[in-house]
Protein backbone atom coordinates (compact mmCIF):
# COMPACT_ATOMS: atom_id res chain seq x y z
CA UNK A 1 0.00 0.00 0.00
CA UNK A 2 1.33 3.38 -0.91
CA UNK A 3 0.28 6.03 1.31
CA UNK A 4 -0.24 9.53 0.21
CA UNK A 5 -0.12 13.31 2.12
CA UNK A 6 -3.93 13.28 0.90
CA UNK A 7 -4.35 9.61 2.48
CA UNK A 8 -2.45 11.47 5.52
CA UNK A 9 -4.76 14.41 5.82
CA UNK A 10 -8.23 12.73 4.90
CA UNK A 11 -7.69 9.41 7.43
CA UNK A 12 -6.96 12.46 10.35
CA UNK A 13 -3.64 10.70 10.98
CA UNK A 14 -2.45 13.88 11.03
CA UNK A 15 -1.22 14.79 14.26
CA UNK A 16 1.27 18.22 13.43
CA UNK A 17 1.81 20.36 10.60
CA UNK A 18 3.49 24.01 10.14
CA UNK A 19 5.21 25.57 7.84
CA UNK A 20 8.78 25.17 7.57
CA UNK A 21 12.25 26.17 5.65
CA UNK A 22 12.46 29.95 4.75
CA UNK A 23 9.39 31.25 5.98
CA UNK A 24 10.08 29.59 9.70
CA UNK A 25 13.27 30.91 9.66
CA UNK A 26 11.95 34.53 8.63
CA UNK A 27 14.27 34.10 5.53
CA UNK A 28 12.03 33.60 2.94
CA UNK A 29 12.49 36.53 -0.27
CA UNK A 30 10.54 36.64 -3.14
CA UNK A 31 10.25 33.18 -5.38
CA UNK A 32 10.44 31.47 -2.29
CA UNK A 33 9.27 28.35 -2.08
CA UNK A 34 6.31 26.96 0.88
CA UNK A 35 7.65 23.94 2.36
CA UNK A 36 5.09 21.90 5.18
CA UNK A 37 6.71 19.43 7.24
CA UNK A 38 4.11 17.16 9.94
CA UNK A 39 3.74 14.20 12.14
CA UNK A 40 1.33 11.21 11.67
CA UNK A 41 0.24 8.42 13.37
CA UNK A 42 -0.28 5.11 11.49
CA UNK A 43 -3.63 3.38 12.15
CA UNK A 44 -2.82 -0.57 14.66
CA UNK A 45 -3.17 -2.24 11.59
CA UNK A 46 -0.92 -0.46 9.23
CA UNK A 47 1.50 -0.05 12.14
CA UNK A 48 1.55 -3.75 13.20
CA UNK A 49 1.79 -5.26 9.71
CA UNK A 50 4.41 -5.67 6.64
CA UNK A 51 2.78 -1.58 5.27
CA UNK A 52 4.61 0.37 7.74
CA UNK A 53 5.52 3.62 6.49
CA UNK A 54 8.01 5.66 8.11
CA UNK A 55 7.71 8.96 5.92
CA UNK A 56 5.49 10.30 3.25
CA UNK A 57 5.52 13.17 0.97
CA UNK A 58 4.49 14.71 -2.61
CA UNK A 59 6.50 14.53 -5.66
CA UNK A 60 7.93 17.66 -5.45
CA UNK A 61 9.04 17.01 -1.72
CA UNK A 62 7.72 19.72 -0.31
CA UNK A 63 4.94 18.24 1.81
CA UNK A 64 6.82 15.94 4.04
CA UNK A 65 4.96 14.43 6.81
CA UNK A 66 7.31 11.78 9.60
CA UNK A 67 5.16 8.68 10.90
CA UNK A 68 5.47 9.45 14.96
CA UNK A 69 7.81 6.92 15.27
CA UNK A 70 10.07 7.60 12.71
CA UNK A 71 9.85 11.60 14.25
CA UNK A 72 11.08 10.21 17.71
CA UNK A 73 14.20 8.25 16.06
CA UNK A 74 15.45 11.14 14.73
CA UNK A 75 14.66 13.24 17.58
CA UNK A 76 16.97 10.91 19.40
CA UNK A 77 19.79 11.35 17.03
CA UNK A 78 19.24 14.99 17.29
CA UNK A 79 18.52 15.99 13.66
CA UNK A 80 18.62 19.18 12.68
CA UNK A 81 15.17 19.32 10.48
CA UNK A 82 13.14 17.59 13.06
CA UNK A 83 14.18 19.38 15.83
CA UNK A 84 13.19 22.16 14.26
CA UNK A 85 9.59 21.17 14.31
CA UNK A 86 9.88 21.88 17.89
CA UNK A 87 10.90 25.15 17.76
CA UNK A 88 8.57 26.86 15.35
CA UNK A 89 6.71 29.77 15.89
CA UNK A 90 2.96 29.61 16.67
CA UNK A 91 2.28 31.79 13.70
CA UNK A 92 3.65 29.12 11.70
CA UNK A 93 1.89 25.99 12.92
CA UNK A 94 -0.95 24.79 11.00
CA UNK A 95 -1.99 21.95 13.30
CA UNK A 96 -0.99 20.74 16.46
CA UNK A 97 -2.84 18.12 18.47
CA UNK A 98 -2.67 17.73 22.52
CA UNK A 99 -0.41 15.21 22.73
CA UNK A 100 2.58 17.04 20.80
CA UNK A 101 2.75 18.63 23.76
CA UNK A 102 4.41 16.03 25.62
CA UNK A 103 7.16 16.11 23.62
CA UNK A 104 9.81 18.35 26.03
CA UNK A 105 12.28 20.00 23.82
CA UNK A 106 14.55 19.88 27.25
CA UNK A 107 14.54 16.37 26.64
CA UNK A 108 16.03 16.19 23.22
CA UNK A 109 18.49 18.85 23.78
CA UNK A 110 22.13 17.01 24.17
CA UNK A 111 25.64 17.88 23.47
CA UNK A 112 24.83 15.73 20.50
CA UNK A 113 23.46 18.79 18.34
CA UNK A 114 27.05 20.36 17.93
CA UNK A 115 27.64 17.55 15.45
CA UNK A 116 24.73 17.26 13.64
CA UNK A 117 24.12 21.05 13.28
CA UNK A 118 28.38 21.49 12.27
CA UNK A 119 27.63 18.07 10.33
CA UNK A 120 24.64 19.65 8.04
CA UNK A 121 26.42 23.12 7.72
CA UNK A 122 28.96 21.26 6.27
CA UNK A 123 27.30 19.70 3.71
CA UNK A 124 25.87 22.43 2.92
CA UNK A 125 29.63 24.64 2.23
CA UNK A 126 29.78 21.78 0.06
CA UNK A 127 26.95 22.36 -1.86
CA UNK A 128 27.94 25.71 -2.27
CA UNK A 129 31.78 24.36 -3.52
CA UNK A 130 29.98 22.27 -5.77
CA UNK A 131 28.36 24.90 -7.82
CA UNK A 132 31.53 26.77 -7.38
CA UNK A 133 32.98 24.16 -9.54
CA UNK A 134 30.17 24.13 -11.85
CA UNK A 135 29.55 28.16 -12.73
CA UNK A 136 33.33 28.11 -13.06
CA UNK A 137 33.86 25.30 -15.17
CA UNK A 138 31.22 24.78 -17.02
CA UNK A 139 30.60 21.91 -19.63
CA UNK A 140 30.29 21.95 -23.40
CA UNK A 141 27.52 19.14 -22.70
CA UNK A 142 29.07 17.26 -25.52
CA UNK A 143 30.07 13.55 -24.75
CA UNK A 144 33.97 13.15 -25.44
CA UNK A 145 34.26 9.71 -27.68
CA UNK A 146 36.46 6.82 -26.58
CA UNK A 147 39.24 8.25 -29.18
CA UNK A 148 39.32 11.67 -27.60
CA UNK A 149 41.04 9.78 -24.66
CA UNK A 150 43.52 7.29 -27.13
CA UNK A 151 47.21 8.60 -27.77
CA UNK A 152 50.13 7.11 -29.84
CA UNK A 153 53.85 6.20 -28.55
CA UNK A 154 55.93 6.63 -31.28
CA UNK A 155 59.38 7.57 -32.28
CA UNK A 156 59.34 8.93 -28.05
CA UNK A 157 56.36 11.03 -28.40
CA UNK A 158 53.53 10.68 -27.44
CA UNK A 159 50.62 12.23 -29.47
CA UNK A 160 46.85 12.21 -28.88
CA UNK A 161 45.44 9.56 -31.55
CA UNK A 162 43.21 12.10 -33.51
CA UNK A 163 46.85 13.71 -34.54
CA UNK A 164 48.42 10.66 -35.35
CA UNK A 165 45.85 9.36 -38.03
CA UNK A 166 45.51 13.49 -39.39
CA UNK A 167 49.58 13.17 -39.62
CA UNK A 168 49.55 9.98 -41.26
CA UNK A 169 46.57 10.60 -43.27
CA UNK A 170 44.80 7.25 -42.27
CA UNK A 171 41.13 6.48 -41.09
CA UNK A 172 40.09 4.51 -37.45
CA UNK A 173 38.62 1.69 -39.24
CA UNK A 174 41.85 1.03 -41.07
CA UNK A 175 43.68 0.30 -37.64
CA UNK A 176 43.80 -2.95 -35.54
CA UNK A 177 44.55 -3.39 -31.94
CA UNK A 178 45.69 -6.27 -29.62
CA UNK A 179 46.71 -6.28 -26.22
CA UNK A 180 50.06 -5.83 -24.82
CA UNK A 181 50.25 -8.85 -22.21
CA UNK A 182 51.13 -7.15 -19.05
CA UNK A 183 50.91 -3.14 -20.18
CA UNK A 184 47.21 -2.05 -18.68
CA UNK A 185 44.84 -0.95 -21.46
CA UNK A 186 48.22 -0.98 -23.70
CA UNK A 187 47.93 -2.08 -27.25
CA UNK A 188 50.15 -2.67 -30.21
CA UNK A 189 48.91 -0.67 -33.28
CA UNK A 190 48.05 -2.10 -36.62
CA UNK A 191 47.55 -0.58 -39.80
CA UNK A 192 45.80 -1.89 -43.23
CA UNK A 193 44.21 0.46 -46.24
CA UNK A 194 42.17 -3.12 -46.86
CA UNK A 195 39.70 -2.79 -44.25
CA UNK A 196 40.65 -5.90 -42.51
CA UNK A 197 41.04 -4.60 -38.99
CA UNK A 198 38.07 -3.92 -36.57
CA UNK A 199 39.72 -0.36 -36.36
CA UNK A 200 39.99 1.35 -33.02
CA UNK A 201 36.31 1.70 -31.91
CA UNK A 202 33.60 0.08 -33.96
CA UNK A 203 31.46 3.00 -33.88
CA UNK A 204 31.96 6.49 -32.59
CA UNK A 205 29.50 6.34 -28.98
CA UNK A 206 31.51 3.51 -28.80
CA UNK A 207 32.48 3.12 -24.54
CA UNK A 208 35.54 0.73 -25.32
CA UNK A 209 37.39 0.13 -27.69
CA UNK A 210 38.44 -3.11 -29.51
CA UNK A 211 40.73 -5.73 -30.45
CA UNK A 212 41.39 -7.27 -33.88
CA UNK A 213 42.63 -10.54 -35.38
CA UNK A 214 45.88 -9.76 -36.49
CA UNK A 215 47.39 -12.29 -39.82
CA UNK A 216 50.83 -13.56 -38.66
CA UNK A 217 53.63 -11.94 -39.32
CA UNK A 218 51.88 -8.15 -39.51
CA UNK A 219 54.54 -5.58 -37.47
CA UNK A 220 52.70 -2.99 -35.32
CA UNK A 221 53.23 1.08 -36.27
CA UNK A 222 52.89 2.16 -32.96
CA UNK A 223 51.96 1.34 -29.25
CA UNK A 224 48.33 2.72 -28.29
CA UNK A 225 47.53 3.95 -24.94
CA UNK A 226 44.14 4.29 -23.65
CA UNK A 227 43.12 6.73 -20.67
CA UNK A 228 40.11 4.48 -19.54
CA UNK A 229 40.64 6.24 -16.01
CA UNK A 230 40.17 9.63 -17.54
CA UNK A 231 37.06 8.34 -20.11
CA UNK A 232 35.36 7.10 -16.88
CA UNK A 233 35.44 10.62 -15.29
CA UNK A 234 34.65 12.36 -18.32
CA UNK A 235 31.63 10.33 -18.28
CA UNK A 236 31.17 10.39 -14.83
CA UNK A 237 31.26 14.23 -14.63
CA UNK A 238 29.43 14.82 -17.73
CA UNK A 239 26.47 12.72 -15.99
CA UNK A 240 26.50 14.93 -12.75
CA UNK A 241 26.92 18.19 -14.68
CA UNK A 242 23.40 17.33 -17.13
CA UNK A 243 21.67 15.98 -14.01
CA UNK A 244 22.73 19.84 -12.49
CA UNK A 245 21.52 21.73 -14.76
CA UNK A 246 18.17 19.83 -15.14
CA UNK A 247 17.40 19.84 -11.27
CA UNK A 248 19.13 23.43 -10.63
CA UNK A 249 16.56 25.77 -9.61
CA UNK A 250 16.99 28.76 -11.91
CA UNK A 251 16.21 31.77 -9.52
CA UNK A 252 19.04 31.15 -7.33
CA UNK A 253 21.34 29.96 -10.49
CA UNK A 254 20.93 33.38 -11.38
CA UNK A 255 21.08 35.07 -8.70
CA UNK A 256 24.54 33.63 -8.10
CA UNK A 257 25.79 34.91 -11.25
CA UNK A 258 23.93 38.51 -10.47
CA UNK A 259 25.72 38.65 -7.16
CA UNK A 260 29.07 37.17 -9.32
CA UNK A 261 30.67 35.05 -6.06
CA UNK A 262 30.74 31.81 -7.82
CA UNK A 263 29.11 29.62 -5.00
CA UNK A 264 25.15 29.45 -4.18
CA UNK A 265 25.18 32.03 -1.53
CA UNK A 266 21.97 30.15 0.32
CA UNK A 267 23.75 27.27 1.28
CA UNK A 268 26.40 29.53 2.63
CA UNK A 269 23.25 31.69 4.57
CA UNK A 270 22.12 27.80 5.69
CA UNK A 271 25.62 27.27 6.88
CA UNK A 272 25.55 30.19 9.45
CA UNK A 273 21.83 29.25 10.01
CA UNK A 274 22.78 26.12 11.71
CA UNK A 275 25.88 27.31 13.29
CA UNK A 276 24.42 29.99 15.16
CA UNK A 277 21.36 27.48 15.98
CA UNK A 278 23.81 25.42 17.86
CA UNK A 279 25.15 28.09 19.26
CA UNK A 280 22.02 28.92 20.71
CA UNK A 281 21.33 25.68 21.87
CA UNK A 282 24.66 25.63 23.88
CA UNK A 283 23.95 28.75 25.59
CA UNK A 284 20.44 29.63 25.53
CA UNK A 285 18.81 25.50 25.62
CA UNK A 286 16.36 26.38 23.20
CA UNK A 287 15.75 26.22 19.58
CA UNK A 288 15.69 29.15 17.64
CA UNK A 289 13.76 28.78 14.44
CA UNK A 290 13.25 32.45 13.64
CA UNK A 291 15.69 33.91 13.29
CA UNK A 292 17.29 37.08 14.94
CA UNK A 293 20.21 37.65 12.73
CA UNK A 294 17.63 37.88 9.46
CA UNK A 295 19.41 40.82 8.73
CA UNK A 296 22.77 38.86 8.68
CA UNK A 297 21.72 36.10 7.11
CA UNK A 298 20.07 37.55 4.12
CA UNK A 299 23.35 39.51 3.31
CA UNK A 300 24.90 36.25 3.23
CA UNK A 301 22.43 35.16 1.02
CA UNK A 302 22.75 38.40 -1.21
CA UNK A 303 26.31 37.92 -1.83
CA UNK A 304 28.03 40.58 0.39
CA UNK A 305 30.35 38.36 1.13
CA UNK A 306 33.69 36.56 -0.24
CA UNK A 307 33.35 32.90 -0.14
CA UNK A 308 37.02 32.92 1.82
CA UNK A 309 35.98 35.06 4.27
CA UNK A 310 32.37 33.28 4.98
CA UNK A 311 34.74 30.05 5.43
CA UNK A 312 37.16 31.92 7.97
CA UNK A 313 33.81 32.84 9.76
CA UNK A 314 32.17 29.43 9.76
CA UNK A 315 35.30 27.92 10.83
CA UNK A 316 35.72 30.15 14.02
CA UNK A 317 32.17 29.78 14.61
CA UNK A 318 32.28 25.94 14.64
CA UNK A 319 35.59 26.24 17.14
CA UNK A 320 33.80 27.95 19.61
CA UNK A 321 31.48 25.55 19.69
CA UNK A 322 33.30 22.45 21.39
CA UNK A 323 33.61 24.91 24.23
CA UNK A 324 30.43 26.13 24.47
CA UNK A 325 29.17 22.78 24.37
CA UNK A 326 31.40 21.20 27.56
CA UNK A 327 29.90 24.03 29.35
CA UNK A 328 26.62 23.81 28.63
CA UNK A 329 25.40 21.56 31.27
CA UNK A 330 23.07 19.67 28.45
CA UNK A 331 23.59 15.66 28.78
CA UNK A 332 25.98 13.65 26.13
CA UNK A 333 22.82 12.46 24.52
CA UNK A 334 19.02 12.41 24.26
CA UNK A 335 17.07 10.15 27.20
CA UNK A 336 16.44 7.32 24.46
CA UNK A 337 14.89 5.68 27.34
CA UNK A 338 12.59 8.18 28.04
CA UNK A 339 11.51 9.12 24.25
CA UNK A 340 11.23 5.04 23.87
CA UNK A 341 8.51 5.45 26.82
CA UNK A 342 7.32 8.78 25.47
CA UNK A 343 6.33 6.55 22.09
CA UNK A 344 4.99 3.90 23.51
CA UNK A 345 2.44 6.33 25.87
CA UNK A 346 1.26 8.10 22.89
CA UNK A 347 0.65 5.09 20.49
CA UNK A 348 -1.25 3.64 23.09
CA UNK A 349 -3.49 6.88 23.63
CA UNK A 350 -3.88 6.95 19.59
CA UNK A 351 -4.97 3.10 19.66
CA UNK A 352 -6.53 3.09 23.25
CA UNK A 353 -7.54 6.14 24.14
CA UNK A 354 -5.70 6.34 27.26
CA UNK A 355 -2.50 7.35 28.32
CA UNK A 356 -0.48 4.62 30.67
Amino acid sequence: MQLTVDDIKKNGWLIFEAIAGSRSYGLDTAGSDTDIRGVFVLPKALFYSLEYTPQVSNETNDIVYFELGRFIELLAKSNPNILELLGIDERFVLQRHAVMDRIDVQAVLSRQCEQTFANYAYTQIRKAHGLEKKILNPMDGERRSVLDFCYVYIDGKTVPVKDFLFLKGWKQEDLGLTSVPHLRDGFNLYHSADHVYQGIVRKEESNEVCVSNIPAGESPVALLSFNRDGYSVHCKKLNEYQEWLLKRNEGRYANTLQHGRKYDAKNMMHVFRLLLMAKEIAEERKINVLRPDREFLLSVKSGEFEYEELIAKAEGLKARLAGLYQRSGLPDMPDRDGLNKLLVELREYFYHGQLI
